[in-house]
């Protein structure tokens, strides 16, 4: 099925019936050796790994670039989405990123400092052969409804519960 398709399908769809519009997608981690962790998410296994310089071995992405990257993303598709359902032709999209971070947040080294982004720039390019006034209202859109963008832009409640169980290593001797 194409692209449009699916978007007029799934809107013709949540219109007639709102409570179908909840998703829940899922992601689970475990760490395998000093820093890198392996998620799982759906079918797929990620290794997401700090640079030497942070106490890892380079196997993957860290945390924060897999952000950037989920932003980048996010972006690429949304702008296709919509692209698409409004008939403004793409030939292609793509988004470069910089994430600035003040690395004494995540070493507790500054009082008041935080460990995340202290801001996020790019640039996002469409090539097209629509009209430059098409771009800035297909912008507009997109910024409304990409949902990394509203994750980053906006707080989201979040509830981590810790779970604890003993290491075998820890075990009291009888």
């Amino acid at each position: 099925m194409a692209l449009h398709e699916i978007i007029q399908e799934t809107q013709a769809a949540l219109r007639n019936d709102p409570t179908a519009a909840g998703a829940v997608f899922s992601a689970d981690s475990r760490q395998v050796e000093g820093v890198r962790s392996e998620a799982r998410i759906r079918q797929f296994t990620v290794t997401i790994d700090e640079p030497p310089a942070l106490g890892g071995t380079d196997a993957g992405p860290n945390p924060v670039e897999l952000v950037l990257a989920a932003l980048a993303a996010c972006q690429e598709i949304t702008y296709r989405a919509y692209a698409t359902a409004l008939g403004v032709p793409l030939d292609g999209v793509s988004v470069s990123l910089r994430g600035d971070l003040d690395l004494r947040g995540f070493f507790a080294v500054g009082d008041g400092v935080r460990p995340g982004f202290t801001g996020v720039r790019g640039t996002v390019a469409l090539t097209s052969s629509a009209p430059r006034a098409e771009f800035e209202k297909l912008r507009v859109i997109v910024d409304a409804h990409c949902p990394v963008l509203d994750i980053l832009k906006n707080p989201v409640p979040v509830e981590l519960v810790l779970e604890t169980a003993p290491s075998a290593a820890a075990a009291p001797n009888s």
